[in-house]
């Protein structure tokens, strides 16, 4: 298949996924942000993955806005996965290197923040990646988060590609992928072992090795 751009997710593709513990810090701080002390155990899940319904009642809870508790939330993620990064916690795969073989242009769209992108770009020299695309740190940005296609739609129009491929670790990659009308690839990394991937991608590797034999 000659493909013409790949696009790639960020966590689980070409970063290890922020760990479970500093999501949950970052949830710890983006409450005390809007001063709350001691939230829920649920909420506290709830935050990390909201969609725009239980955000807005989780603030309702707690008497703040929604705007408000999802500024928080944002600010807190984007603090603690720096320090993670920083920290080397949150590292890039090995196997990142064997992208410098591909012929392809190649670009970045992640469910994470820009910010939180524009971070690992930056810290780990990922220059060949352009354009790049995390989600807005705003309510909107909720809606926009894949598996809608919103800005895969913007990489892959920016890039003027035909024929992309987007590479991803989730559900919600290859969804996105599909909504778009293009090719997906997905990666079995090993904190996937066991996941019941439900939609049907168009390949599936088990490392970024393998996506350079594919191309």
């Amino acid at each position: 298949m000659q493909y013409d751009a790949v696009v790639f997710d960020n966590d689980g593709v070409l970063t290890t996924p922020t760990s479970r513990e500093a999501l949950i810090r970052a949830m710890h701080d983006a409450y005390e942000a809007v001063g709350v002390d001691s939230p829920t155990d649920e909420h506290v899940e709830t935050l990390i993955r909201p969609d725009v319904p239980s955000l807005r009642e989780l603030a309702a809870r707690y008497g703040v806005t929604a705007d408000e508790l999802w500024t928080a939330r944002e600010r807190a993620a984007i603090e603690v996965q720096a320090e993670e990064i920083r920290a080397g916690r949150k590292t890039l795969y090995d196997d990142v290197d064997a992208l410098e073989f591909l012929e392809p242009p190649r670009a970045i769209v992640s469910n994470n923040q820009h910010e939180t992108i524009e971070t690992i770009v930056d810290h780990f020299g990922l220059d060949g990646f352009d354009p790049w695309y995390g989600r807005e740190p705003t309510v909107r940005g909720i809606e926009r988060k894949k598996p809608t296609p919103y800005y895969l739609e913007r990489a892959i129009s920016e890039m003027d590609a035909t024929n992309p491929l987007y590479v991803g670790d989730s559900w919600v990659d290859v969804a996105a992928a599909d909504a778009c009308g293009v090719d997906s690839a997905f990666v079995w990394r090993s904190h996937r072992e066991n996941y019941e991937l439900d939609v049907e991608p168009t390949h599936e590797i088990d490392s970024l090795e393998g996506l350079v034999d594919l191309l």
